[in-house]
């Protein structure tokens, strides 16, 4: 059994997820692990799969969905390994204001700056409205009290405005 990541890229429209996955299936892949997201107009999806197929396989049974050139499809062998146990504690870390270049880079810095391990990062502009949605997983030993206020002082010399909060297990 190997596991394959797949992405695809490109022009949105009707149809991607649904192709894709059932030429997967086809091929005896089961889906482990995916995210896929629309961004202003482009559609954005990565796969995790784990099977028998080959990736030369895989490759070739993908090409249809983007023989038109309006997607890019990438197939990759993943070396084997296990994933992590979650050791730490599960946060979601909000951010929101104007918008303004370095707003990701300032405020996940401070995050890896006590060891945390972003997980899921979500951005959004609507007009001028920026905004930040990341789940994080922080070491059990972490210090979130200096956290919180490392990312309220960032914040505020940004010009937004942050919360960040634990995840409990019933929100899973």
């Amino acid at each position: 059994m190997t596991i394959h990541a797949i992405t695809v890229l490109g022009h949105d429209r009707p149809g991607i997820i649904a192709d894709t996955t059932a030429r997967l299936a086809g091929l005896g892949l089961n889906l482990e692990d995916s995210t896929m997201t629309r961004l202003r107009g482009h559609f954005a999806m990565t796969l995790l799969c784990a099977g028998e197929a080959t990736t030369e396989a895989i490759r070739a049974d993908l090409e249809p969905i983007a023989s038109d050139g309006t997607l890019t499809v990438t197939v990759y062998e993943l070396p084997e390994e296990q994933a992590p146990a979650v050791a730490g504690r599960l946060f979601v870390l909000s951010v929101h204001g104007g918008d303004r270049p370095g707003i990701v880079s300032t405020v996940t810095a401070e995050i890896a700056a006590v060891g945390g391990n972003i997980t899921d990062l979500t951005t959004r502009l609507s007009g001028e409205l920026y905004v930040v949605v990341a789940e994080l997983e922080l070491p059990a030993d972490a210090d979130v009290a200096v956290l919180e206020a490392s990312v309220k002082r960032v914040t505020q010399e940004l010009g937004v405005d942050a919360t960040l909060r634990p995840i409990e297990a019933d929100d899973l």
